[in-house]
């Protein structure tokens, strides 16, 4: 207890880089301004690329080795910069892309008050872009930043990963390599008083199942069996069962096509089918998604599931597969540490305390990518609003300031050598 107290009192010259985000707050809005007024879409490279120029010259300015660099050939591409130190190696993460495209009729930043303003991407996540690049210059305003050892990673397609994810995420991965600590810029709850120290997985999963087509008098029968369409839902009721109670998994069925011809399209997001009310139907899809607390849940599940899908109805067969995704982010040790050093600063500073927030209300994001190759790792620790991904979402701009002073303060004193 007494490391957690003194943690609290804050040094001088975690003052001065307090005063420092102060200082430069007014430049830290317009930067917020200028980069939410360039679109950025996901599938808009040229947006994409864009706004990664504009931080690429502020990361430079500071001493950084930054440049973009390209993920799949579909998106946009990823800013990388480094800047070697002699301290412990700290991956600072965000993303560049938005989910409104060109075509959004969302497209500009709108001051609302003194203390709001609403605009596309402005906390998910542009505005945690801006906190990242901010608390770097404070820590340089305060002399802190010359032996730090840190590398910066905003992605280019966060919002909807190009394939193969190997390549879509290879210069994150790649970054991760040695790091101790990895922090994400995503807004989280929107709240303040929350972070994240762990992100459930989000993957995809595939259900076909067949049967022996006929008239429909003969279902059920020896020659005839139960047809595909009640093979899946056995299946699918078998999971329910299964799996339904355990804390944090979930996984849902989002599309079901089944009968006499049926068709799936590529993406798994739309299909036909035709069939008789007098005919078994032969076939039938069905696909949905899957979250998971941590790998080992993940391993789990499928395999519970894969055992249901394996004992199949009379004349039937059943087979299922599981696509790339998101991987789980579980809460450990490392992560709760973390913010306990978060939660201290925040106090120091005169803040709220940070809890950790509920995993069932954290989405998927790119720091789970490197859950497995960094120790310690904190996420949602950018800009705080609400109604990301909607033509409301409105940023808090109150939170600028003090977010961009608790991030400062967290990385000099992990790039410093002061362990959680």
């Amino acid at each position: 207890m007494a490391a957690t107290a003194s943690a609290q009192t804050l040094t001088a010259t975690e003052r001065a880089v307090a005063r420092a985000v102060d200082t430069r707050n007014a430049e830290a809005l317009a930067l917020l301004e200028r980069v939410v007024n360039i679109n950025s879409g996901t599938n808009n490279v040229a947006g994409v690329r864009a706004v990664g120029e504009i931080f690429v010259r502020e990361l430079q300015a500071l001493g950084f080795n930054a440049r973009l660099v390209q993920g799949t050939p579909d998106r946009g591409p990823h800013l990388v910069a480094e800047h070697p130190g002699s301290g412990p190696k700290m991956l600072l993460i965000g993303h560049l892309d938005t989910v409104f495209e060109p075509s959004s009729p969302f497209q500009k930043f709108e001051r609302l008050n003194d203390s709001t303003a609403r605009g596309p991407g402005i906390i998910d996540m542009k505005g945690g872009d801006v906190i990242i690049v901010q608390a770097l210059k404070a820590l340089k305003d305060a002399g802190q930043l010359d032996k730090m050892n840190i590398v910066v990673v905003m992605t280019g397609d966060e919002e909807a990963s190009g394939r193969p994810l190997s390549l879509s995420k290879k210069a994150l991965i790649d970054a991760a390599q040695g790091a101790a600590y990895a922090l994400g810029f995503e807004d989280g709850p929107g709240d303040p008083r929350y972070a994240v120290i762990s992100r459930r997985s989000s993957s995809g999963w595939r259900l076909t199942t067949t049967g022996t087509t006929g008239h429909s008098s003969q279902i059920f029968g020896e020659q005839m069996g139960f047809g595909a369409i009640y093979e899946a839902a056995r299946i699918v009721n078998g999971f329910r069962e299964a799996l339904s109670k355990e804390q944090y998994l979930t996984f849902n069925p989002g599309m079901a096509v089944g009968g006499t011809a049926t068709t799936v399209d590529s993406t798994a997001t739309a299909g036909t089918a035709s069939g008789k009310t007098n005919v078994i139907a032969p076939s039938m899809t069905v696909t949905g998604d899957i979250r998971a607390i941590s790998p080992e849940q993940l391993a789990r599940a499928q395999a519970t599931m894969r055992r249901i899908v394996s004992e199949n109805l009379p004349k039937t067969s059943a087979t299922i597969s599981f696509d790339e995704g998101y991987p789980p982010m579980a809460p450990t040790d490392g992560n709760r540490r973390l913010l306990a050093q978060y939660d201290a600063i925040s106090k120091g500073l005169g803040l709220p305390p940070v809890d950790a927030v509920d995993p069932s209300r954290a989405g998927a994001a790119d720091v789970a990518f490197v859950a497995s190759i960094v120790p310690m790792l904190m996420d949602g620790i950018g800009l705080m609003g609400r109604d990301d991904h909607s033509d409301k979402e409105t940023a808090d701009l109150r939170t600028l300031p003090t977010q961009t002073k608790k991030a400062a303060i967290l990385i000099s004193r992990l790039g410093t050598g002061v362990r959680p």
